[in-house]
């Protein structure tokens, strides 16, 4: 008697490992598909190849899924904040298995790159990477709008 309870003390006490093992573990996100409805929303530039950007720089853009517009608050590659509008498109067929944004500005002319988006994450982030060069790589952070402050700069 006394030798079958050790033996299940003995599983008892595995299965309480395995079972504190599983809770252990880090939950993987899958990534969501980029449609016009996951990437709708307003996304912070929060990594630049990398890096976090530097102190007063910021990029916000906000998405539009019905007009397929955007509009870009930043102050990033010109020492005034400014306020860029346009139009984006994703595409999905041309590259099988990447998902392409591309966009136009309403100035005329279109963006400078096109860019393979990843891991578009439920939790609010997603990765763009230079088509042309890998090493051009962008990181977004979903935020619920831009910053007042960011508006009335550009407002001046």
């Amino acid at each position: 008697m006394k030798q079958i309870l050790k033996i299940t003390a003995t599983l008892f006490l595995l299965l309480m490992v395995v079972v504190s093992c599983d809770k252990d573990q880090e939950e993987i996100e899958i990534p969501l598909e980029v449609t016009y409805a996951n990437i709708e929303g307003t996304w912070q530039l929060v990594k630049w190849n990398g890096e976090p950007l530097d102190e007063g720089l910021y990029c916000y853009i906000a998405f539009d899924r019905k007009d397929r517009t955007y509009k870009m608050y930043q102050k990033f590659d010109s020492m005034y904040a400014r306020l860029i509008t346009g139009k984006f498109n994703i595409d999905n067929e041309t590259y099988p298995g990447r998902s392409v944004v591309t966009g136009e500005y309403d100035f005329n002319g279109s963006w400078s790159d096109s860019y393979v988006v990843t891991d578009l994450l439920e939790s609010g982030s997603m990765v763009w990477t230079s088509k042309d060069d890998p090493e051009h790589v962008q990181y977004y952070q979903r935020c619920e709008s831009v910053p007042e402050n960011i508006i009335e700069e550009i407002g001046r």
